[in-house]
């Protein structure tokens, strides 16, 4: 029997490969703007963070969400996000 790949991706902040239910994706859509979504299946252009803190700092900090959604993000997204890590428990410190 053929063996399936497990897809990777890579993280913003620190460029880390990880299996993609690991990380946390972000979303841009039409309807919503910039979101998480921690379902990973929203439909738009999507970008991928780890579950550490120190990676969301970064990541907005040096606007590599800025770059990789190609918009801007709202202020508010870091709150947004490290309430839905904090939710699943991975968020490390």
């Amino acid at each position: 029997m053929k063996q399936r790949k497990t897809p990777e991706r890579m993280c913003v902040a620190c460029g880390a490969r990880s299996f993609k239910g690991d990380l946390m994706r972000i979303a841009r859509t039409r309807g919503e703007g910039v979101v998480p979504d921690p379902s990973g299946k929203m439909p738009g252009r999507g970008a991928y963070i780890c579950s550490k803190s120190e990676c969301v700092d970064k990541a907005l900090k040096q606007k590599r969400f800025d770059r990789a959604l190609r918009t801007s993000v709202p202020p508010d997204l870091a709150e947004q996000l490290r309430a839905a890590l904090g939710k699943s428990g991975e968020m490390k410190k």
